[in-house]
């Protein structure tokens, strides 16, 4: 089968486990336009071990996926389940979502003034260890006894993970984001997916904004964190990521659903022939930006 033919869809029928994030059709309205759908029935399951790469055009679902899996309040799912170590995290909040293994590197990551990455990467840290079990009696995030992490160890840890991503020790000192050039706000990200280790990854167009040199440092680091029990799922518009992180199975998503799915290969021919193709033999309207998807010339 050509690579630009409409694939079926993969097979998501089966039981998950606790090494596979797995979502059923599932749809999305944004809360402050109900009546427009943006994911129309979206079928995908990530298993630990496994990249994921999600492509598609501007406009085409791919951000509102990455929220809706975390539990953005400005998105509603009306159909559909998330199913992730056994339960359907879309009844739980963001914070236990995150507790369970789920991370999120957002595109626009946002600046919190007078808060050090440090005291932000410790208290999330303390409340990943802590887990959705355990009461307020029994842990103490100040006391390593009763489940906190202890200063030294913790020093250890983000000095460890900020030479993996080619950070000063002072940029644990600076406030989250703030002054931040585009780079370093996506370096943040990776460094805390690094220290949080998480489960299952969702990178959100981790490449916007970035130039070459601060596009390779970021993949590294990604790169660096890839094992057997870790899944990704890369959002991405562009394929010039994908030349540094590799994925297993790519997915292009348009107006709000999962046309194909296929390899590597998938991604090299969309920089060759763009959306257009896969739009066609989907029946669906071509619009101007859906061309070849070139180079992104944008920089830090």
């Amino acid at each position: 089968m050509n690579s630009l033919d409409v694939a079926p869809l993969p097979d998501t029928t089966a039981t998950a486990d606790d090494r596979e994030l797995v979502i059923r059709d599932l749809h999305v309205v944004p809360v402050a336009d109900p009546s427009r759908e943006i994911l129309r029935g979206i079928d995908l399951t990530v298993r630990k071990g496994e990249v994921h790469a999600i492509m598609g055009p501007n406009g085409s679902g791919k951000t509102t996926l990455a929220y809706a899996l975390m539990g953005h309040p400005a998105y509603e799912v009306t159909g559909g389940e998330v199913i992730w170590k056994g339960q359907d995290i879309l009844a739980l909040s963001p914070d236990k979502r995150a507790r369970l293994g789920l991370f999120l590197a957002f595109q626009y990551p946002t600046a919190i003034p007078g808060l050090s990455v440090a005291s932000f990467l410790r208290t999330a840290l303390n409340a990943r260890r802590r887990g959705l079990d355990v009461s307020d009696a029994e842990f103490d995030p100040s006391d390593p006894t009763r489940g906190g992490i202890g200063m030294r160890e913790f020093r250890d840890l983000v000095r460890q993970k900020m030479a993996l991503l080619r950070l000063d020790d002072s940029f644990a000192s600076r406030y989250v984001n703030e002054g931040f050039s585009g780079g370093e706000k996506k370096r943040l990200e990776m460094l805390q997916m690094a220290v949080l280790q998480p489960e299952m990854a969702i990178l959100d167009e981790t490449d916007s904004g970035l130039d070459i040199d601060a596009l390779r440092i970021v993949a590294e680091g990604v790169n660096a964190q890839l094992n057997d029990d870790l899944g990704v799922l890369v959002i991405t518009h562009y394929q010039r990521l994908l030349d540094y992180i590799k994925p297993d199975v790519v997915h292009v998503l348009a107006q709000g659903r999962i046309l194909t799915t296929g390899g590597r290969e998938l991604a090299l021919e969309l920089e060759r022939s763009g959306y257009a193709p896969i739009l066609r033999a989907a029946g669906l309207e071509v619009a101007p930006d859906e061309a070849p998807s070139g180079d992104d010339t944008s920089v830090a």
